[in-house]
This record gives structure tokens, sequence and C-alpha cells, in this order.
């Protein structure tokens, strides 16, 4: 029986032999896109590529992608488990074709490797077309039909509707009809007995999809129409633990050697054994296999627990894995950070950032653990006042939804322990609580934008910034935008010296200067790979030549607080030792806010001393030097890469002297450490589980600092000499 591993590596060569370029995973928590906290699917790294934003340097690409779904079109999270194929963290098989092959290749292909390849027998194999839409005015899918039609008998070859043969990537942007591979994995007996072909998109457990080509074609605009797509693309993803389990033979995923270890290491720490059931106790070992997968990647690639956003998906699916431990193996210490290294080792030769991290990563779960643990404690004794507050045998929707939400109990829990003690759940009320709350999350973060009104066609913006702090540009694209009942403008350049937020370093603001009006840049951001200027206020024409001028003074301050955060980082490895890595940043005009992994409070001494290297270091007035490299020759040269940051081929490595400090980096720095002037720490504290924080100020706002401590100095003196 071929191992997971050798499967995956199949692939890979398959489409490598077919004159595809490998490339990495991107990292599982997405930068750059407002529209995702995570990597939901393999095309997410790509979408330049698809929106016109960037030329890739392969036509042809294939990769494995470290993919999290928590909601969707099944698997909403309290589904994970109870099923046998549906996921939190997955891996995404996918080839890609960048206006190169399309419906022909991608078909012959995929039919080459799963019935040549991997043998999958072809009466076991169906496929689904897009049936067309009226209403959308499109219609079928011939050309597909017919490349399959030369591959497979034209009775397995199924027509599909909008909702599942028709792939967008959001409400807007590029979009076209797919075809998706289903595999029929019942008994001889079971496929006699009814026609796989009925049970193709049932949510049927044993007939399950496992591969999907999206044929790239259309536009989606704001109006809703269609526009076709300047070169077509192919976008293919395959899940690997439905492959694997089709080709080991398994009528479960997690039966497959990419779960197997992880339950046999539950079993030995819980001391019960999985039975493969529809129990509360087998579910409960399914959770932990699931979710210690969702956890240790996202931490690893720099998400860390939080109760927002990305940070609170990732604590959210930490609680649940730890409430099934507790109610339904019995084990009511943290458990989940023994299981780290055995996911780790597991996995070091495909996504090796786990294992390079396995001892903080697991100290923070612990953390984690120990902190709900506690949690959980006091919901089990809420839940009894809960109970005795119940009227008419039933538990109040809202008393329900707090459980769930304040104390970490999914509604099934609450149900459970209901259900023993006689009870029942207001569910309506219980929905309508939830729905409340989704309501209110989705206002308070809507934004409604307008399509692009393209000027100047232009496939990406040149930054120039780090030169030059003002540039002639044009106007390449704007949009309107309303968040929160107010209106502004996001602008494209063709060229521009504003430095998008990224890294930890904040935006540029300045102004644009056109023929008759200048207007004022609040910010600027990337979205995908574009730089966008975002204004209040746009003149009536926005043709022709224009100055784009960056606020020169706020830019100098922000990038002495981020030439002094590299500086801070290696004087924190100096001293607490080089376990310490950056977890995140901030570098404005103010101050700097720097976030590192370490475990215990830093002492006085130990404060005195990273502040005394640090401005050492500023005084012996050190060349920054800056060099564009490729990313082994920069690791080669002992530069720092952080985890879960997504490098080119080409990076730029910002050297503080060769012996003390070398990272990978993209933002602007002073020229000479001495432009700092002064360094001094503001405050230290702890802002999560295994994670410390440094606020400090350099340059003028050091100054700034100096000068207000020594007035207030001169001050206290003053009344010591006259109280009156």
């Amino acid at each position: 029986m071929q191992t997971a591993n050798e499967i995956r590596q199949q692939f890979l060569d398959f489409f490598r032999s077919k004159g595809h370029q490998i490339v990495p995973s991107a990292p599982i928590v997405v930068k750059n896109d407002p529209t995702l906290l995570f990597t939901n699917a393999g095309m997410n790294q790509f979408k330049d590529y698809f929106l016109g934003n960037k030329q890739p340097e392969h036509t042809r690409i294939a990769d494995t992608q470290k993919c999290l779904r928590v909601s969707g079109k099944h698997n909403d999270l309290e589904e994970v488990g109870v099923d046998t194929y549906h996921h939190t963290m997955f891996e995404m098989l996918g080839n890609w074709s960048f206006g190169d092959y399309f419906k022909k290749e991608a078909i012959e292909w995929s039919w080459e490797l799963l019935t040549k390849v991997y043998g999958i027998p072809v009466d076991r194999i169906y496929v689904t077309v897009f049936e067309g839409d009226a209403k959308e005015n499109l219609p079928k899918d011939e050309e597909a039909y017919g490349f399959w039609k030369q591959h497979i008998a034209e009775d397995r070859i199924l027509l599909g509707n909008k909702k599942d043969n028709f792939w967008e990537m959001g409400d807007t942007g590029p979009c076209g009809p797919c075809s998706e591979i289903h595999v029929d994995c019942r008994t001889a007996e079971e496929r006699a007995a009814v026609d796989g072909k009925a049970l193709v998109n049932a949510d049927h457990p044993q007939v399950i999809e496992i591969w999907n080509n999206v044929f790239m074609q259309f536009n989606r605009m704001k109006d809703g129409s269609l526009q076709p797509l300047p070169a077509m693309h192919v976008d293919t993803g395959m899940g690997l633990e439905r492959l694997v389990r089709v080709l080991q033979g398994k009528t479960s995923n997690y039966d497959t050697d990419l779960f197997t270890g992880t339950i046999a290491a539950t079993e030995k720490i819980t001391g019960k054994k999985y039975d493969y059931s529809d129990s509360k106790e087998a579910v409960a070992f399914r959770v932990l296999a699931d979710h210690i997968r969702a956890i240790g990647f996202t931490i690893a690639d720099g998400q860390m627990p939080s109760n927002t956003g990305a940070g609170y998906v990732i604590r959210r699916i930490l609680r649940r894995a730890v409430r099934y431990y507790y109610s339904y193996l019995d084990y009511k210490q943290p458990m989940l950070h023994q299981l780290m290294p055995v996911l780790a080792k597991q996995f070091e030769n495909v996504f090796p950032e786990l294992q390079k991290q396995v001892e903080f990563v697991s100290k923070v779960v612990k953390e984690e653990e120990e902190s709900f643990l506690r949690t959980l404690e006091k919901g089990l004794k809420r839940i009894d006042d809960v109970i005795a507050n119940a009227k008419n045998g039933t538990i109040e929707g809202g008393a329900a939804f707090e459980l769930y939400d304040t104390y970490g109990f999914p509604s099934d829990l609450t149900r459970l322990i209901a259900s023993e003690n006689g009870l029942s759940v207001d569910e309506a009320g219980f929905e309508a609580a939830m729905q409340k709350q989704k309501d209110m999350a989705r206002a308070a973060t809507a934004i409604d934008t307008d399509d692009w009104i393209v000027l100047n066609d232009i496939s990406e913006n040149k930054f120039v910034g780090y030169d030059s702090l003002e540039a002639a540009a044009t106007v390449a694209k704007y949009r309107k935008v309303k968040a929160k009942g107010k209106e502004s403008y996001q602008i494209v350049l063709d060229v521009t010296p504003f430095y998008a937020e990224s890294g930890g370093q904040v935006g540029d603001t300045g102004e644009l200067i056109f023929p008759n009006e200048s207007i004022q840049i609040i910010d600027t951001k990337k979205e995908n790979n574009l730089i966008i200027h975002f204004a209040e206020t746009i003149p009536e024409s926005l043709s022709g030549s224009i100055l784009a001028k960056v606020d020169v003074a706020r830019r100098r301050d922000i990038q002495a607080h981020h030439s002094a955060t590299h500086l801070l980082h290696a004087a924190l490895r100096q001293v607490l030792g080089t376990h310490v890595a950056q977890k995140g940043s901030l570098n404005n005009d103010e101050y700097l806010r720097f976030d590192f992994s370490h475990f215990a409070k830093m002492t006085d001494e130990e404060l005195l001393q990273v502040e005394n290297i640090v401005n050492e270091k500023i005084r012996e007035n050190i060349p920054v030097v800056i060099k564009e490299m490729s990313k082994d020759e920069a690791v080669a040269m002992g530069a720092m890469a952080l985890f879960g940051e997504k490098y080119g081929a080409v990076v730029r490595v910002v050297i503080m002297d060769a012996n003390y400090s070398i990272e990978l980096c993209g933002g602007t720095h002073v020229g000479h450490t001495g432009e700092l002037g002064f360094f001094k720490i503001l405050s230290e504290s702890a802002v999560g589980a295994g994670l410390r924080r440094v606020e400090a100020v350099s340059g003028k706002a050091a100054a700034e600092y100096v000068n207000h401590n020594l007035t207030e100095l001169q001050h206290a003196k003053a009344l010591l000499k006259n109280p009156k």
C-alpha cells in the first residue's frame, strides 16, 4: 500500500513531467488580502495572476498547499470529526495554467494521473460538467463535455448546476465553469444495489469529490455581469486526504496514515481505544486528529491564538479540541501539546516550519489549554445554575448561547448535558442569538466596493520609494469604497514612492498633486500585489501626469523605528537566547512595538542590557547595507527569515553589521544607525501564551521622550526646593 508521502510525491512528479514548476506552499495565514484570514484554497497565493496584477514567472505551476476552512459549502466547524471526510486544515494538491494550456490538457492529465498512475478503476469514477444557466445567459460547457467523452463513457458524465459547477472567487473577480471528479468507494454489493450517479453531490460519505478543475473564463463585475477574461486560466484542486483514502482503500480519511499516528498517540495518552464508530468517544479521537493540524500549522506560520480575527478562529478550534478530550475521553489535563511533536515529525519533510519551532508551539498550546481548562471548570458550574433555572423543561436559547460564547461550550455538549438532566434546549433561541452575533460582526466589517474604473491598464505598479520620496506618475485606476457609512477612494498609480503597509511598517501618507489641485493620501496598503493609495476625495479629472509626494518627516520617523526594531531583535536574541523569534511588529512614526517568543517576564537587568546593546550599535554609526539576492544565498549568509512569510525568488537583505543583524526585510530603513540618535524601552509585557511585547522609541520620538522627562525632572527638583 502506498503511503501518503508517496502519493503526494507522485502528484508533484507527474506534473513536473508535464512542464510544471513545483513551488512551496504559501503560509496558511494570509497577509495583504483583506478578503481572507487564512489560505482556504490552493489558488489563493496565485490571485495576483488571475487578477492581472502580476505576471507569473512560470505559466505552469503545481504544489501542495496548506489550507484552512472552518465554514463554507459543507464543513461548519461543529461538523468536523462527526463525518469522515471534512477537515479544518487540509492539503490541496493543485496544478495551474496561467494563459497556457486549458480544458483539453487539464482533463487529459487528470484522467491519466488518476487512472494510469494511481490506478483508480474507471468504473468507480464519475465526472461533472456545467449544465449552463439561463438566468446568467451561460451555455452548457460543451467543450469540457466533448473532451471528457474522449476518456470516459457518456453515462458517467453528469451535468451540474451553477451551485456545484460554476466556481467564483468571491462576489466579484475571476470565475468560470468547473469540472469535478468523483469516486465511488462503496462495496460491490452497494454499487449493484444503487447506481453511483444518483449519489454524486448528495453528501454520501462513500461517493466523494476528490478533484475539481476550474476553467477561469470570466470576470464577475459588481453589477453581477460577466466579462470575458483577456487570458484564460486553469485552477485545479485535489484534497490529499480524500485521494489517500481512495488509494489506500479506506472508508474514512481518519483511517489513513495521515491521521493514524496522531490517533495512536491519543490512545497511548488517554488509555482509551479508537473504535471507528460514531460514538462521542470516537468523534473525539477524530476531532483531536484533525484540530491538532490546524492549531500547529497556523501557530507555526505566525498566527497566535487571541480574542479577535484569525487568532480567535485558532483559539476556538483549540478550545473545541479541549472540550472533546475533557468531556468524552475523560482527560482533565493539557493533552494537545503532547501531540505536537508527533505531528511535527510526520510533516518535517513537507512543511518543516513546525518541526523547527515545535518546542515553542507546544508551549503556546499548553498555556492555552491550561487557561481554557480553568474556564471550562467555571462553565460547568455555570451550567448547573442554568439547569436549576430552566423553565418548562427547557434551557433558554440565550443561556445556551452564553455557554457557547463565554465558556466555549459547543451546542451539542449543552444538549447532551441537558438531556442527561431531562431537559431540552431552545434551539430556535440559540440560533437567533448566534445569527445576531454574526450579523453584528458582518455589519462592523462590511465594505461596499465599486468596480475599478480603469484609465491605464497595467499589470503591476512600480514601487520607487526606496530611492525617492516623490515621483511623476499617472493614475492607472480608481474606485469608490463605502465602509461604516463613510465614502472614500482607492487609487492605483503606475509608479509610486508610497510604501504600502507591510512587515509591521505602516503605510505612507502624503499628497498627489494634479494640474489644478492636490489631494491628501491618508494611508497606503497592499491588496494582493497592488499598492493602493487611500484618499477621502478625488479631483474631477484624474487623467494626465501627476506628482506623488510622500510626507518626508513622517517616513523618516517610521523608518527610524523600523531600523531600531532590527537592532532590538538582535539584542533580545543576544540577551535572552536564540529561541527568541519575531512574532509581530508595528513601526509607526510615534513608537515601535515588537512581539517575540519568550516564556518569562524580562527582568530590569535584562531590559537595561538590551537597551545598552542597541544604543551601543547606534553610537557605532553602522552603515545599513541592503542587498538583493536569492533566498538560499541570504539564509546561507545567516539572514533571519520570518516563519509565516511568503518570500519570492529574489529577497531583500538588510545588514547592520554582518556579525550582529542580518534579516530579510522589504521595509525602508535609515542609512546609518547613528541616525537613530537614542533608543529607549518604554514597557515590556505579556500579550499571550509564550508571547512577550516590548514597546520602545528611537529617533525623534526618543529625543522628545528624553526632553519631556528632563522637564519633568527639573520640575520635580524645583518643587523639592520650593514646595509652595
